[in-house]
């Protein structure tokens, strides 16, 4: 049955007027399957529901009508696959992306969501002439995701994190699969049956894997918290892939004199472990590749100073000096963009 849905999807295809956006929205039956009054439903947002298999998926769409638009693109749980485009009037903006489809959407722990893939076209003026989705080839590579709630996939707005919004620098031919969860340790990480076995069962040869814990080891020894990450790590190439350590990104928890540092910025433990610091020496004891985010955030969130760095985290929302906003998560995902391609983990064909 699966093989027969999915054989379907390499005709997946759509146009329309604006009129058709009012259709219903729903999957089709194979004869209809993806014509865009099927699929499609709203003008602002318009939102796009395509019956298909957990999976990978190559979308391309037409962003553009007869009036000027501007169109932001999300896809699965709150991931921005595509930033704001601007189109000018009668103009039509062709863009590509790959998703991830899995079950659940985003968190493992989070809300299952709907079963196929979703895709929503928001923004100032949002503008959709046309979309296409077909089923990834099985040599597509992927940039998996392992970490916590500064990492996943968040459920709810105004909480943001940076994996969700690492695809949107990607062009079409690799995707994103975070499997970070809120609130996990490198121990709970490695021991949940959701969590990192789930994830090594997709590692395809040569997929990236970004592993970024720290936040929730907060009564993790020195010894028990580099045991964890080394057996992620081989773990990780026990199936061919390629383990990337990524410091954690820092608290807003300024001193005095208008700097982090202190150990509740820069994440040091109630035990005294420096996990920043313990990152960076595995990485050159095993030989992975680092991003030290901690050293890049802290740098950004200095630089702007106590008042404006409020805006990268949730403190005037929640008081949450932690977890970040859409803007700190877009600003701190281009950091972690910015070191693959430094790094030349992936190629740049592939960046947008």
């Amino acid at each position: 049955m699966r093989r027969a849905r999915t054989a379907l999807l390499a005709a997946v295809t759509a146009t329309a007027t604006a009129a058709l956006c009012a259709a219903p929205a729903h999957a089709g039956n194979g004869h209809g399957l993806g014509n865009r009054a099927d699929n499609c439903t709203g003008t602002s947002p318009i939102v796009c529901h395509f019956d298909v298999p957990p999976g990978t998926y190559q979308v391309t769409v037409g962003l553009g009508g007869p009036t000027a638009g501007s169109t932001a693109t999300a896809a699965e749980a709150r991931r921005t696959v595509l930033a704001e485009t601007p189109s000018a009037a009668g103009e039509t903006v062709r863009r590509g992306f790959t998703v991830d489809v899995r079950t659940p959407e985003g968190e493992p722990t989070g809300p299952v969501g709907s079963e196929g893939l979703d895709l929503t076209f928001a923004g100032a003026a949002p503008q959709l002439a046309s979309i296409r989705v077909t089923p990834a080839p099985r040599a597509t590579p992927k940039i998996l995701l392992a970490g916590d709630s500064t990492v996943c996939d968040q459920a709810t707005d105004p909480y943001t994190g940076w994996g969700q919004q690492l695809p949107q620098y990607l062009k079409q031919g690799i995707s994103v699969a975070n499997h970070a969860d809120s609130g996990e340790s490198t121990a709970s990480f490695l021991a949940g049956a959701e969590f990192f076995p789930r994830l090594q069962a997709r590692i395809g040869r040569g997929d990236l894997v970004l592993i970024q814990f720290a936040h929730n080891d907060k009564q993790t020894d020195a010894a028990a918290y580099r045991a964890n990450l080394t057996a992620l790590v081989q773990g990780v190439r026990d199936k061919g892939g390629r383990p990337v350590l990524v410091t954690p990104i820092v608290r807003r928890w300024f001193n005095a004199d208008a700097t982090l540092n202190n150990g509740t910025a820069l994440l040091v433990n109630g035990l005294g472990v420096d996990h920043p610091a313990e990152i960076r020496n595995l990485s050159t004891s095993l030989g992975v590749p680092l991003i030290d985010l901690t050293a890049l955030t802290k740098a950004r969130v200095e630089s702007l100073g106590v008042e404006a760095s409020k805006a990268l985290y949730l403190t005037n929302e929640k008081k949450d000096n932690t977890h970040t906003s859409v803007r700190g998560a877009t600003e701190y995902a281009a950091l972690v963009l910015g070191e693959l391609r430094a790094q030349r983990l992936i190629p740049s064909k592939l960046i947008r």
